[in-house]
């Protein structure tokens, strides 16, 4: 892809989302939410700076977001004289962190136009500039390589078949070209840059190893949900998609009575619950029916109809599923494998995720075709408990082994401001 395509694909694909925004909900909040941005940063953003250096933080997400946030907490436990702006290119992320309390500005990225990058970059004026895992948009990274400012990618991982490593993909080796260090996760991937030339660049592992490892250690109590636990073996399914509830609602059938359930929905939809509950044999509550005055032992699988809580739900599971894998891709192992639970995922959409590979291979981790799959890795589960607490070792040592990849980004940072 040439420059010239590049310009004009961003440009088309910025206003077609504004006709997509009047058929879809959150479509419309990215939409309106870059409405007036640059003209609001304009008029505010410097007076909020105070004269302070702007270190800026770009997460495509939520989950990229929850990656950063280790590496965003450390720079301002270490630097507090600088202001953190933080932006989102997804309402996904934004929405639930527009209230994030360790940054100075939240808000959306405008489309990385050449023309709202220049005014962009000029109005932030960032001393250091942090995407993390997958963004690389072209127009800011020249227009902060042009102003000085020092830009860092990390917790990136690089594949074979993506682009930058294609004959045709000299447009996007270039914006490799405009990084002053790239933090990888993954030998294949420092290879893989090597390979076309890219010599900034290291190895620092994931760090959402330690973003992980710091919720177990600072995890929330939800005395409601261990009574609703009470003895029996429990999964917890984290982040659970339709295509995930087609395989798993026979399973917790087959199991009725046996093993109790928490299900966290990827998205929140009323009706969507609604109708798993019909077709769950056992006793369901939704977690906003919980009250003292309800007897939670009674009930076999406990639905979390809000945002949030997934975290710290593990800590009650003596087994997780998570969702994705039969869909669109494999959600985040990691919060589960903290709290040392053997885990489980559909075998369709998880091969891209080191991870999920990592686990597999040790054994702490299994995927599944279908629901007599996952009957019998839950039956040998529920029967053996020290197979299943083998597994669950597994995983936390797993992560145990791979903290520390944000104090390898923040020395690199030091030697960086001199």
């Amino acid at each position: 892809m040439s420059e010239v395509i590049y310009q004009s694909a961003i440009s088309i694909v910025a206003s077609l989302m504004r006709v997509a925004a009047l058929f879809n909900q959150k479509i419309k909040l990215g939409v309106a939410g870059r409405d007036g941005l640059l003209d609001e940063l304009e008029n505010s953003f410097q007076k909020q700076v105070n004269g302070r250096s702007v270190a800026w933080f770009h997460a495509a997400s939520l989950g990229e977001f929850e990656q950063g946030r280790p590496v965003i907490e450390a720079f301002k436990a270490q630097f507090p004289d600088h202001f953190i702006l933080l932006t989102f290119f997804s309402p996904s992320g934004y929405e639930v962190r527009k209230n994030y309390n360790g940054a100075d500005y939240i808000c959306y990225l405008p489309w990385d136009t050449a023309a709202n990058a220049k005014r962009f970059v000029k109005i932030v004026q960032p001393g250091f500039a942090f995407f993390i895992k997958y963004e690389f948009w072209y127009n800011y990274l020249r227009e902060l390589k042009k102003s000085g400012a020092r830009i860092i990618s990390f917790s990136t991982i690089f594949r074979p078949d993506q682009i930058f490593f294609k004959r045709q993909g000299g447009f996007f080796k270039k914006m490799l070209g405009y990084f002053d260090h790239i933090f990888v996760q993954n030998k294949q991937s420092l290879t893989l840059l090597h390979g076309i030339g890219v010599q900034q660049c290291s190895l620092a592992g994931d760090t959402r190893f330690d973003r992980v490892s710091a919720i177990a250690a600072h995890v929330k109590d939800l005395p409601e949900v261990a009574v609703f636990r009470d003895n029996r073996p429990c999964l917890i399914v984290g982040s659970a998609w339709a295509a995930d509830m087609q395989v798993l609602i026979p399973v917790l059938n087959h199991f009725k009575g046996v093993l109790k359930a928490i299900i966290a929905p990827h998205e929140i939809h009323a009706d969507e619950i609604g109708q798993w509950r019909k077709e769950m044999s056992g006793k369901t509550i939704l977690y906003s029916e919980l009250s003292p005055n309800v007897n939670a032992k009674e009930y076999d699988y406990l639905v979390i109809n809000n945002i949030g809580m997934l975290s710290s739900l593990y800590q009650y599971g003596d087994m997780a599923y998570i969702g994705g894998a039969f869909g669109s891709g494999l959600h985040n192992i990691l919060e589960a494998a903290t709290f040392g639970v053997p885990i489980v995922f559909g075998n369709k959409k998880y091969h891209k995720f080191q991870e999920a590979v990592d686990l597999i291979s040790r054994k702490g981790a299994v995927a599944v075709a279908d629901k007599e799959e996952l009957i019998g890795i839950i039956d040998q589960w529920v029967k053996a408990q020290e197979i299943r607490k083998q597994a669950g070792s597994v995983n936390k040592n797993y992560i145990a082994e791979g903290v520390g990849s944000t104090d390898i980004i923040l020395n690199e940072v030091k030697k960086m401001k001199g």
